[in-house]
């Protein structure tokens, strides 16, 4: 008798101890929008853009229980970016890619886990050479700059939760490699983001 309280003693004693170990890792897939704001320049480019819809990959390794490292890579289908450049219009069909790292600050109510992020991100324009194009000069650029953004996540079971962020990439406005499109500005590229994190 004294052997199987002994013996459910320690195995709740590890139910207890494997149920404190909090998961360490994470991984998200989410859906997103790409919204680029109207650019004016300080010549005579102007920039406006279609939205783009695309998803995003991310990992976190938690440093602590509020904070982590996240790595992002994200791609989306395809939108139009104008370039009005007196008296000539020009539009390139867009896919874009992004690829950045944050660092991420966490806050724990209940279920609620409010965060915010910040970081380095590379922004890849790439050109889709078709009818939609009215430049063939267009060349595949790269920007770097920043990431920020600031969400929640809600946690439905252990193992997973519900994100849903504003992210925010302050790049530089492209030329894709044609001067004549150059405005020289900088720009925030709006970013809502949805998806579901698995933690392990």
């Amino acid at each position: 008798m004294k052997k199987i309280a002994f013996l459910v003693a320690l195995l709740a004693a590890g139910v207890a101890m494997g149920r404190a170990q909090e998961s360490r890792q994470d991984i998200s897939l989410s859906g997103f929008g790409l919204i680029e704001p109207f650019m004016a320049s300080t010549t005579t480019t102007q920039v406006n853009s279609t939205p783009a819809y695309g998803a995003l990959l991310s990992y976190r390794y938690m440093l602590s229980p509020s904070t982590a490292l996240e790595a992002n890579y994200g791609i989306t289908y395809e939108n139009s970016i104008g370039y009005y450049v007196n008296p000539n219009h020009y539009k390139i069909l867009t896919r874009t890619q992004e690829i950045s790292a944050a660092f991420v600050k966490s806050f724990v109510f209940r279920n609620w886990n409010p965060f915010v992020e910040a970081g380095p991100t590379a922004v890849i324009f790439l050109p889709i050479v078709n009818s939609g194009t009215t430049t063939l000069d267009s060349k595949q650029q790269t920007e770097m700059g920043g990431v920020f953004g600031a969400g929640f996540a809600y946690e439905i079971s252990p193992s997973f939760d519900i994100r849903a962020e504003y992210r925010g990439l302050l790049v530089k406005v492209p030329n894709f490699g044609d001067t004549q499109l150059s405005s020289n500005r900088w720009y925030v590229i709006s970013a809502p983001t949805i998806g579901v994190a698995y933690h392990f």
